[in-house]
């Protein structure tokens, strides 16, 4: 976990190819195929389109492996939510809110959604996810 949230770390100071060898190396350690195959697809996409295109390959990647495995809805918003695609973001997040994803508790302190704290919606879903206003 600490490649993970190593790569957190260096995302929130825009240092996108620490990033993606933080998630390989989360991939690799962790065990898991998914995880392992998300870091190579994101790999991929951002040498071909920067890191809109790592995002937007972890996003098709974690979208096909749910077909198969878990994985947290929350953490396919925030991809969307980097994207500046709010419509998408906000699905994501409404998924999580449908499926009780603990990692709702972190909406009011992630940095990766501060694009969507102007949007209403947002609004609502903290006071939906009972967190304080």
């Amino acid at each position: 976990m600490t490649h993970f949230y190593l790569a957190r770390a260096y995302w929130a100071k825009h240092m996108y190819p620490q990033v993606i060898e933080e998630w390989k190396a989360y991939g690799n350690l962790s065990g898991d195929r998914y995880d392992s195959a998300s870091a190579s697809a994101a790999e991929r996409g951002f040498r071909s389109g920067g890191w809109n295109g790592a995002l937007s390959k972890a996003t098709e990647i974690r979208q096909s492996q749910r077909k198969a495995a878990y994985f947290p809805p929350y953490l396919i918003a925030e991809l969307y939510a980097d994207l500046r695609d709010k419509d998408q973001a906000f699905l994501w997040l409404d998924t999580a809110y449908q499926e009780r994803d603990y990692w709702l508790l972190n909406l009011k302190t992630d940095f990766l959604l501060d694009p969507l704290r102007s949007d209403p919606r947002f609004a609502e879903l903290v006071r939906k996810v009972g967190l304080p206003q």
